[in-house]
């Protein structure tokens, strides 16, 4: 009966034989992932040398053809680690965000190894990952069972790549049902005077460039980040334009980075200008020349969002502006070109947004009262 081949990136019984010129060869047989059994061989002063230095070559063989090491038998920590080194290529790639990373290695080491890390991948059942959803759930809430959940994907992904697991063990596990989310809320119209007024009476906030940074934010949309990382390079006032090219982010064992929006991003974008932040632009760069950001922190550099988030609690106070956050001018913005009759692409665009249903859904203030629609509604007092 002819012996059976050996399994996919795995290699035979390494022998060790001496050479005649000195030193040893260690050979042994490996199966490529085309198929086909290739005699390896490599060299050493002493046997354990050359035993070791075909060992490595193995090693290597194995990881430029698809890491062979991820089995039924892996553990789950491991394939993880192997899951987070390709998320990182594709953060130094571009093509993910440094935060990204952190939020993945976090999930990992708070919820995915206490619960999974010593299993092998063939035990990582669908029961056992919805088990352990559902007590996160319970225990932190619908969010965080959500990421953990998009991270357990993601190494069952690569294990399922690698044909350690069938299917990924995350696509049958029961709906995670969302917290309860409070409806958006926008400033109206006399909310946005207010506030910019109460800002400019306070010495702090002006300081601080709070009631500039509002108009900004209001005319644009952009998120807080993106907002900081403007330069007067991306600023066009002739045509009334900004290009959305960068965002502000924290890295942890690095600061405070400047960063280009991602490849597959729909966040880099060109918006246009209304005249009111063009004249604030000019007033700015006409007081204040043009350095380089155009809201600097107190040394002239960039400025920190968290910081800056937390100069916006300290200005809006604890009574009627409490649930003011840099977020809320974002969806006044969207509020306001809905209410302008823009479509949901159109503003989904000026966001940033991938999908107009996210924009929709978390961006709009909704709950205003429309008499059009009672005044539609008369006919049917005629039944």
């Amino acid at each position: 009966m002819p012996r059976p081949p050996l399994p996919i990136g795995t290699h035979g019984k390494i022998k060790v034989s001496p050479k005649p010129s000195g030193g040893y060869v260690a050979r042994t047989k490996y199966r490529d992932y085309d198929g086909v059994t290739r005699l390896v061989e490599r060299s050493g002063k002493s046997e354990t040398a050359a035993r070791n230095n075909l060992l490595e070559a193995l090693r290597d063989r194995s990881a430029s053809q698809g890491n062979a090491a991820i089995t039924p038998e892996t553990k789950f920590r491991v394939a993880a680690s192997i899951w987070l080194a390709e998320m990182r290529e594709a953060a130094d790639a571009g093509d993910l965000s440094p935060n990204s990373i952190e939020l993945y290695e976090r999930q990992l080491r708070n919820y995915a190894y206490p619960a999974l890390g010593e299993l092998r991948l063939c035990e990582v059942t669908t029961p056992r990952v919805d088990a352990v959803l559902r007590e996160i759930r319970k225990r932190r809430g619908a969010s965080t069972a959500k990421t953990v959940r998009s991270v357990i994907s993601g190494v069952m992904r690569l294990a399922a790549r690698h044909g350690a697991v069938k299917i990924n063990p995350t696509r049958e596990v029961g709906r995670i049902k969302g917290d309860p989310k409070r409806p958006p809320r926008a400033l109206t119209p006399g909310e946005r005077r207010q506030w910019i007024e109460q800002l400019e009476a306070d010495e702090r906030a002006v300081r601080k460039d709070l009631p500039d940074l509002t108009r900004w934010m209001l005319a644009t949309g952009v998120r807080i980040g993106e907002a900081l990382a403007v330069s007067w390079d991306e600023i066009d006032l002739d045509s009334a334009t900004v290009d959305i090219e960068w965002k502000l982010i924290r890295v942890k064992g690095k600061g405070l980075q400047r960063v280009p929006r991602l490849k597959s991003d729909s966040g880099e974008r060109t918006l246009p200008l209304p005249p009111f932040a063009v004249a604030m632009l000019r007033r700015r760069r006409q007081t204040r020349g043009d350095a380089y950001p155009i809201f600097p922190d107190a040394h002239g550099g960039w400025r920190d969002p968290s910081n800056t988030r937390r100069d916006l609690r300290h200005a809006r106070g604890t009574d009627g502006f409490a649930w003011v956050t840099s977020h809320v001018f974002r969806k006044t913005c969207a509020t306001i070109l809905d209410e302008a009759k823009f479509t949901p692409r159109e503003i989904a665009d000026q966001l940033g947004h991938a999908r107009p249903s996210l924009t929709q859904d978390v961006y709009l203030g909704r709950k205003i009262v429309n008499r059009a629609v009672a005044d539609a509604l008369e006919a049917l007092g005629d039944t």
